[in-house]
């Protein structure tokens, strides 16, 4: 259409050339007769009439001319190309040992078989978007049935009846009189900080923190090794026992067999997966400690999660209506709102995070590694599949919500996931802001980060100390 286009141009400006040429011919055509003789004027403008046409035509031309060869050299290069696709397509045929396997077959099999580079991965283009994809390997599989399994512990936490129960064990006024005092004192806090300040957290978080320091300090025992019932002393690990029928009834996951060191009885610590169990027994370690408090956060009208790590560890997550966002919560160690505990504080590499709770499950890993230095790898599934994991648990858990309850919790995880990815934009800012320029001697420029170089300032520092130190000496 382009070609069209320029072509019926091209076609006009040579006949307004031609029209040119034509008028000033008849003009000195009239001027050659003897009656009439041509003024000086008149002849002047006939001369430049012609030049004017005789120009406009000769370029006119050369553009037609110059058209022309554009579009022989483009019919060659298409031509060129199809001839290298088909001597392609006979080159590949020619390399197909079985005469039944089609074509598309051999491409797919032998993907390196062109000497061009391969085009990028997915994963090194970060502005695409991840699709939920079914696990279909044996390795995503197994993880998808066990993360459905855990995401089962909070709906133990449902029963209206039993965390009625639950309550009775709770010293109530105890936990909303230390509740009170810490709001109180958080409210002159901000009110002294000047108005239109507001309390670092509201009367539900101050609840909740009474409760974890009530559970922690007098309701839980942290069990290693279980003391003898007959002479209290310390026993030795001897291995794993079959659980009893009553240890079973009880929903015992596995019993631990301990040998007394001085009389040599043998003691069973069975690993109790009932929150209400755990309640009568009141003992434990991580994953008892996270099931009866998230239970007992439950009872008292919060909502709570039961976050799950890959390394071997537990912790829960409450969320705060005042915050309007999910705050970690380890019964263990009595740890509110400290999500670098384990990284920054412990130096330990994580995996996995996944929170599960009775409205779904999240994978809220971002918050707690903020470093690449303590993201240990995620091999067990691919993102994709994780990603299908956590919808269809959600989708489970939102069967019987209404559309409400359900566009509700929606905005809750669109807000929770602008928060994670809130959390790699500052430590990515964080990193960048630390990094150094510094200039070599041979002239080059190298890039530091400032721990590296507080380092080399340190030991610049040293060798300057002791240089004097040497000095004086001498």
């Amino acid at each position: 259409m382009a070609q069209s286009a320029s072509s019926s141009t091209s076609f006009e400006a040579t006949s307004a050339s031609q029209e040119h040429l034509s008028r000033g011919i008849s003009i000195l055509e009239n001027h050659q007769s003897v009656d009439n003789v041509p003024d000086t004027s008149d002849y002047s403008a006939t001369v430049q009439t012609l030049s004017s046409g005789q120009a406009s035509l000769t370029h006119n031309q050369e553009a037609r001319t110059q058209t022309t060869y554009a579009g022989t050299l483009t019919t060659q290069f298409r031509a060129i190309l199809s001839q290298k696709r088909i001597q392609t397509l006979q080159d590949i045929k020619a390399h197909i040992s079985d005469p039944h396997i089609e074509l598309s077959e051999f491409l797919v099999q032998n993907s390196n078989y062109s000497d061009d580079p391969p085009p990028p991965a997915y994963s090194t283009i970060r502005n695409i978007p991840l699709v939920p994809m079914q696990p279909v390997h044996a390795k995503g599989i197994r993880f998808r049935s066990m993360l459905l399994h855990i995401s089962t512990i909070p709906m133990q936490w449902e029963n209206p009846g039993l965390l009625d129960e639950a309550l009775q064990s709770v010293p109530l006024e105890h936990i909303y009189h230390e509740a009170e005092e810490e709001s109180q004192i958080l409210q002159a806090e901000a009110g002294s900080l000047g108005t239109g300040k507001g309390p670092a957290w509201g009367y539900q978080d101050c609840v909740a923190r009474a409760l974890l320091r009530w559970f922690r300090r007098s309701f839980f025992t942290w069990v290693n090794n279980p003391s003898c019932s007959r002479c209290h002393s310390p026993t030795a690990a001897e291995g794993q026992a079959v659980p009893d029928p009553d240890e079973m009834a009880r929903s015992a996951r596995n019993v631990e067999l301990y040998r007394c060191i001085a009389c040599n009885n043998y003691e069973r610590f069975p690993r109790y997966s009932d929150p209400f169990v755990l309640m009568q027994t009141r003992r434990g370690r991580v994953g008892e400690y996270a099931n009866c408090f998230g239970m007992l956060c439950r009872a008292i009208g919060c909502r709570v999660r039961f976050v799950w790590n890959a390394e071997d560890n537990v912790w829960t997550e409450v969320y705060s209506m005042h915050r309007k966002r999910w705050v970690h919560l380890d019964s263990c160690e009595e740890a509110w709102d400290k999500p670098r505990l384990y990284t920054d504080g412990w130096g330990k590499q994580l995996s996995y995070c996944i929170a599960f709770s009775a409205d779904g499950a999240a994978d809220v890993t971002r918050r707690y590694i903020r470093s690449a230095k303590y993201a240990a790898r995620r091999d067990r599934c691919s993102e994709p599949e994780l990603l299908h994991i956590m919808d269809e648990i959600r989708a489970l858990h939102h069967q019987k919500l209404s559309k409400e309850d359900r566009m509700r919790l929606e905005g809750e995880h669109m807000r929770e996931q602008r928060e994670l990815r809130a959390f790699v934009i500052r430590e990515l800012v964080t990193d960048i802001c630390s990094l150094s320029v510094e200039e070599m001697a041979d002239g080059s420029i190298r890039v530091i980060k400032g721990a590296e170089k507080s380092k080399e300032a340190e030991e610049s520092d040293w060798l300057t100390s002791e240089t004097s130190k040497h000095s004086s000496s001498l």
